[in-house]
């Protein structure tokens, strides 16, 4: 079993010191916001500003994703519940780390981080107005650490690359960030070039975000996250004119009147923040069978009421956090697959996946990521 050792690391804190000193450098580096900030790199000690951020991280240090994590914030076993249990499982001595509340909520504990002296603090850009309206920029760069934004979620699609590269250089994994866009790429040009070569019609598709999360409906997307994938996946986002940013709502009777010929639902289990409501349980690992319920059950709510999708059975469930991680290429292949599946017969999402974790994540594959009420697929 792969284990970190605190006790070790503590005793031979004056060692691990030195050698940082003496072998790092500080470089100037332009993070996803465009600041210049000076880091001394390769980083030893992280402040993960999101648990789920250890998505990416474990993606470029795959045999000790937690070696330089020193705190993290407290979403992963809520948001994710299954893969922080398999980390756990992998990784014991994570539960033990400090655990931080997030920026946008007030609850981030800067007196905590400062005292774990991180070599650099990593925030999602989501959370930049909270950052800057609190002055954590300016009071962590006071006792020299520096932060650093990275996105994977308000326009992932724009920013993956430079955010896993940014990561690269932290890491001293320069290399393995690079094989894993080199990846990515061409998993995402097997579906465009297909795309491209065919020209099919586009079918119209409403995303609904975190369908039973609450009883109102319906959150969306815009022209970025799943709405973007869905149009690198051969469709037409239905809120991409309603929506004006990433994330937005539409209400029952423009889904009505729209009359989407696909619907895709993002799910996750989410027994941590609403415990027994009807989200779509699928994940890693998620049993397909259940989620497949709970999706059907969801159609029959007044905004699906007549639409084409449901009498087609063109409704689909797919992992919420794929809106918050560097693997939108394993999604936009799934959605190609569902809005043609003729054109993409030979296409499999599922061994992208598998490759994906047997290449560079920590965690063997587990299916359940995925489920469709349309029984031919």
């Amino acid at each position: 079993m792969r284990l970190f050792n605190r006790v070790a690391a503590a005793a031979t804190g004056l060692c691990v010191l030195f050698s940082t000193t003496a072998f790092a450098d500080v470089v100037k580096l332009k993070d996803v916001t465009g600041r210049d900030v000076e880091v001394n790199v390769p980083v030893e000690h992280v402040i993960l500003g999101e648990g789920r951020q250890i998505y990416f991280l474990g993606a470029l240090d795959r045999d000790a994703p937690f070696k330089r994590v020193v705190g993290w914030r407290d979403d992963l076993a809520k948001a994710d519940p299954e893969s922080y249990a398999a980390y756990l499982a992998e990784y014991p001595d994570i539960a033990e780390l400090p655990t931080f509340g997030g920026m946008k909520d007030g609850s981030f504990d800067i007196e905590q981080a400062v005292a774990l002296k991180p070599d650099v603090v990593l925030m999602n850009i989501d959370a930049k107005t909270a950052t800057e309206e609190a002055g954590y920029i300016e009071k962590l760069a006071k006792v020299g650490i520096p932060l650093v934004y990275v996105d994977f979620r308000e326009r992932p699609m724009e920013n993956t690359e430079p955010s896993m590269r940014l990561m690269g250089k932290l890491l001293g994994k320069e290399e393995k960030a690079e094989e894993f866009i080199k990846f990515r790429v061409e998993n995402i040009a097997k579906v465009t070039d297909a795309l491209a070569k065919a020209n099919p019609k586009k079918p119209l598709v409403f995303v609904e975000r975190a369908g039973g999360y609450s009883d109102d409906c319906c959150m969306s997307f815009g022209n970025e996250n799943f709405g973007k994938m869905v149009e690198f996946a051969g469709g037409v986002n239905m809120a991409k004119d309603i929506i004006p940013g990433t994330f937005g709502t539409v209400n029952p009777e423009q889904i009505i009147a729209a009359n989407p010929d696909q619907i895709i639902i993002t799910g996750g289990n989410w027994q941590g923040y609403v415990p027994g409501g009807n989200w779509v349980g699928v994940g890693y690992g998620a049993d397909k069978k259940e989620a497949a319920r709970k999706l059907e059950n969801l159609t029959k709510r007044p905004a699906f009421t007549g639409v084409k999708a449901v009498k087609d059975g063109n409704v689909h469930a797919i992992w919420h956090q794929f809106y918050n991680n560097p693997y939108q290429f394993v999604a936009i292949q799934q959605i190609a697959k569902w809005l043609h599946p003729d054109l993409f017969a030979d296409l499999d999402p599922e061994a992208t996946f598998t490759e994906l974790h047997e290449r560079f994540l920590p965690l063997p594959y587990k299916s359940g990521y995925f489920v469709s009420l349309n029984v031919s697929q």
